[in-house]
This record gives structure tokens, C-alpha cells and sequence, in this order.
């Protein structure tokens, strides 16, 4: 191989970034959005106390 190969993936990646300069921008927006979240200690505490241990087979009826 090339030393300065570029697949076809990476050269419309980089293409796609050129015509489109906000891409990154919005890519952190909608991470931020969706994952990064401040989460309640006290809640979480909480939930894992309400948890209910599940049988191996969950369809198990006794």
C-alpha cells in the first residue's frame, strides 16, 4: 500500500466535511443531547434498591 493511501470512505468523509463545515458541531450537540446527562445520585440509588432479582428463565412461571 501507498503511503498516503485514502479510501473511498475517508475521501467522501472528508469531502462531506468540506461542503459541510457544522457536521462535527452538530454531531456534539446531538450526542449531548441524547448521552451525555448529569445523573442524580440519590435517584439512581433509588432505582437500584427498587430493582427485582429475575429468575434464569424468565418465562418461568414457578
Amino acid at each position: 500500500m501507498a503511503k498516503h493511501y485514502e479510501s473511498d470512505v475517508t475521501q467522501f468523509i472528508n469531502q462531506y466535511k468540506k461542503q459541510h463545515p457544522d457536521t462535527e458541531l452538530r454531531q456534539r450537540e446531538g450526542r449531548a443531547r441524547l448521552w451525555d446527562k448529569n445523573l442524580d445520585p440519590e435517584l439512581q440509588e433509588g432505582f437500584k434498591q427498587a430493582r427485582v432479582p429475575q429468575k434464569p428463565y424468565v418465562y418461568q412461571t414457578n
